[in-house]
């Protein structure tokens, strides 16, 4: 990291992702995470992970569970341990009342019948429907012993501007913001206040969440100031879109991230694209996640909703496929088997597997079609074979590869050494090579599609190419 950069803000940088344990991990949050985590590593700062986990009758562990996983899963590591927010309810209540003593919010004795009746006659006479409490300057003295909230004690006028590190600045009217509930009346904290509080009290700096929380940051920004508190940068990006440009929902396909490890698509490659959604460097498409790392600014956060297209997902996760290392990558079809419920490879498929990497990788743009190259590997003997193997192997095939397997036995095993014996082969028989591989695919693999016949060979060795190559001439 350059000097300039580590210097660039002025207390050490720290990055949340808070994310509601109410459901699957969407990928909008899975980038919004990723976002957060690539600026806190970038500069050398702090990644924090608070769930959000107050709504009591709609968080539940295996929705918390999916959040974590699918962050392991993407390779996202957090400092430190998980932040419940719920756990923080004292502290919240505390804040709320350290309001009240500075005069920054006030008790409301008003009932929800009360407001709902000084809505309605609002509606009824064409004037604002925003509650103003009566309860706003009333003498403690005239409180009654009934139960009450505790309400911001907002700005009537003026106006609370936002600066957004994506957005510019924005400005909110404060005679269109009421003055928000900051504790409910069973001493529960609502959303607004116990984000603050719980961004304040984790160092947050730099709060980096969806275009959809930007109204949220103007309420936000009251209770810092009422508290005296250091206000965080703010960078609100925009949603993701389907590829017709409409809000991302399951009519698009998948919208869980843990749903993309079950099709296959590597963890490197899902980073690379998240990070390309929405955020831009230069015209770079396919970096590492150490690159990504080096250049991602704020500044680079397009204001425009971003569009999922999955042909160039699959596009760069082929690219990161082709260039991961053999072994780091063997590991994660492992893991991509295991998360698709599909069965595990044996100890010989994983020694094939681990040799035949170099043909199998190549041009693969998920693990599923990884997996479908190295059906020969799977496969155990008999072959079984699909419909256009078994018109690939006729008469005058099978008859072929009868008379090629005395040769194969003393043959040298290498391409060089193979070559011109299935040439020769297929000459003796009036045919040109390309004639013989379907045949030799069949025998080989039990299908007519799949790597080159001589990659085949040389991975599943010359004892089983010869036994397959007679199962099939039989």
């Amino acid at each position: 990291m350059s000097a300039a950069r580590s210097t660039a803000h002025a207390r050490p940088v720290v990055t949340r992702f808070a994310p509601s344990p109410t459901g699957y991990l969407h990928i909008g949050g899975a980038r919004t995470a990723l976002f957060n985590w690539l600026f806190a590593r970038g500069h050398g700062g702090t990644f924090l992970l608070r769930i959000e986990d107050t709504d009591r009758e709609r968080s539940t562990p295996e929705a918390t569970e999916a959040i974590l996983s699918g962050l392991t899963w993407l390779g996202l590591d957090w400092d430190g341990d998980v932040v419940s927010q719920f756990e923080r309810r004292d502290r919240h209540a505390e804040v709320a009342h350290q309001m009240l003593a500075r005069g920054a919010a006030y008790k409301c004795f008003c009932t929800p019948e009360e407001i709902d009746a000084f809505r309605e006659a609002a509606k009824a006479e064409g004037k604002s429907t925003l509650f103003q409490s009566p309860w706003r300057n009333a003498d403690p003295a005239t409180h009654p012993d009934a139960p009450y909230v505790i309400r911001m004690k907002a700005p009537r006028g003026g106006e609370t501007v936002v600066e957004d590190a994506v957005q510019g600045t924005v400005r909110f009217r404060n005679d269109q913001l009421d003055d928000m509930v900051c504790l409910r009346s069973d001493g529960t904290a609502t959303y607004m206040l116990a984000v603050v509080v719980d961004d304040h009290d984790m160092g947050v700096t730099h709060v980096i969440r969806g275009d959809d929380h930007l109204n949220n940051a103007a309420r936000q920004t009251m209770v810092y100031q009422a508290m005296g508190w250091d206000i965080p940068v703010w960078a609100h990006i925009p949603l993701i879109h389907g590829p017709d440009g409409k809000k991302l929902s399951k009519r698009h396909g998948a919208t869980a991230i843990g749903d993309y490890q079950g099709l296959g698509y590597p963890a490197a490659g899902m980073r690379n694209y998240l990070a390309r959604l929405g955020w831009s460097h230069g015209d770079d498409e396919f970096f590492t996640s150490e690159q990504a790392m080096e250049w991602f600014e704020l500044s680079g956060i397009g204001r425009a909703p971003a569009r999922l297209d999955f042909k160039k997902l699959e596009n760069i996760c082929g690219l990161h496929i082709a260039a991961a290392d053999d072994a780091a990558l063997l590991q994660e079809i492992e893991a991509f088997l295991n998360a698709s419920g599909r069965p595990a490879l044996t100890d010989r498929q994983r020694l094939l597997m681990a040799k035949g990497m170099y043909c199998l990788k190549d041009r693969s743009k998920t693990f599923v079609e990884l997996i479908e190259k190295a059906q020969f590997i799977m496969a155990d003997r008999p072959i079984a074979r699909d419909e256009a193997a078994e018109r690939a192997l006729d008469t005058v095939s099978r008859g072929i590869l009868k008379s090629l397997t005395p040769r194969l036995q003393t043959a040298s095993w290498t391409k060089d050494g193979l070559e011109p014996i299935l040439t020769e082969a297929a000459a003796e028989h009036g045919l040109n090579f390309g004639k013989l591989a379907a045949p030799l695919r069949a025998a080989l693999a039990g299908r007519t599609v799949s790597p080159s016949v001589y990659d085949m060979m040389l991975v599943i060795g010359r004892d089983e190419t010869i036994a397959r190559l007679e199962d099939a001439a039989a």
